[in-house]
């Protein structure tokens, strides 16, 4: 519980930091920079969904333009927006699966062994987002990727769980979307390096 409740205020100060270092425009540059976000987070899902095949331009877009706060941002705003969304999308992930824990009834007892397995890898994921979100802000890109690939992994190792105990996996849905979001702030965090 203790644990639970540092994870989401580290998530709650990191959310105002982001708003206090990468949102502080002042009004009558808002309207001129909204266009120009829009039109950033457009190149920036297609330039990610060229360099990959797994990568969901659509997702990438959709999630990015629906935080207000991204279409007045930049690219280092663009990848905590990622990372923010990211994290919320592990929580909620993790609360899923407890649920699921707690409902004896559901499913069978491979299925629950999966479900186990989940609940570490997300417990796990949350935290190494939040540690992403904080090599992120002090700059060390390279920790903040390889953060963002370790919880991509999990989510697949989640998912394959199931397949691999031939049983339908209740949590594809929020498995992808994590990914994804992951994928969207690791790219972004590999254009800023490349362009460093």
């Amino acid at each position: 519980m203790l644990r639970h409740w540092h994870v989401s205020f580290l998530s709650f100060c990191f959310f105002f930091l982001f708003l206090f270092l990468f949102l502080w425009t002042p009004y009558d540059e808002i309207s001129a920079t909204r266009t120009f976000s829009v039109d950033l987070i457009n190149k920036t899902c297609k330039t990610c969904s060229d360099k990959s095949t797994v990568f969901n331009y659509t997702f990438c877009s959709a999630s990015l333009q629906e935080i207000p706060v991204s279409r007045s941002t930049n690219l280092q705003g663009l990848a905590i927006v990622a990372m923010e969304l990211a994290l919320q999308n592990a929580t909620h992930t993790l609360s899923v699966i407890k649920e699921l824990r707690r409902n004896e009834t559901w499913g069978h007892p491979f299925a629950s062994a999966c479900l186990r397995d989940c609940d570490v890898l997300y417990s796990d994921g949350v935290i190494t987002l939040v540690d992403a979100v904080a090599a992120f802000l002090e700059g060390k890109y390279g920790s903040a990727g390889a953060w963002l690939t370790a919880v991509m992994d999990g989510t697949t190792t989640c998912e394959e769980g199931f397949g691999d105990m031939e049983e339908a996996s209740p949590l594809t849905e929020q498995n992808y979307s994590v990914f994804q979001l992951c994928d969207v702030a690791l790219c972004i965090v590999n254009l800023l390096v490349s362009h460093a």
